[in-house]
């Protein structure tokens, strides 16, 4: 990567880029979750979609750079946290009912409610939790690893 001076530090291009890219990096994972809401898998892919921009962010602008542009980063440990108990929730709260874990709800020929064209049942509840999960996870490790631990310290 081309630096913009001799410290190392990464060109101006690279760094307004950098700050524009979560805005469309949400629609592309949300356009993700949307578009396969009625298969698991999607909520993966759009949880890394969102966290390369963080990690761009975190590459272009440092460790307090990102934290100043994205204020939002201190809540990623929660987003995690709840990514993990929304996805096991909607995986494990059939059983409570006797059904199969992952049951999808409603079934077959059943009412859906829906928000717009938007249809919600369970796959979506767990593409969220999976998309909270990896989205917090990756960014806990990115702030990990934009702070060095100082000599001394354990």
């Amino acid at each position: 990567m081309r630096t913009g001076d001799e410290g190392g530090t990464p060109s101006a291009v690279v760094r307004v880029v950098a700050r524009l890219l979560p805005g469309p990096s949400v629609m592309v994972a949300a356009g993700l979750i949307v578009k396969g809401y009625a298969e698991v898998g999607d909520g993966f892919a759009a949880g890394v979609i969102v966290a390369l921009a963080v990690a761009l962010i975190y590459v272009a602008l440092g460790a307090d750079g990102a934290e100043a542009a994205l204020p939002m980063l201190r809540h990623a440990p929660a987003l995690a946290i709840g990514g993990v108990l929304l996805a096991l929730a909607s995986g494990f709260v059939p059983l409570a009912f006797g059904e199969p874990p992952v049951t999808h709800h409603p079934g077959r020929g059943e009412h859906v409610v829906k928000i717009g064209a938007l249809e919600l049942f369970t796959p979506l509840l767990f593409d969220i939790g999976v998309f909270l999960l990896v989205v917090g996870v990756l960014t806990v490790l990115l702030h990990q690893l934009g702070r060095p631990r100082k000599e001394g310290t354990r």
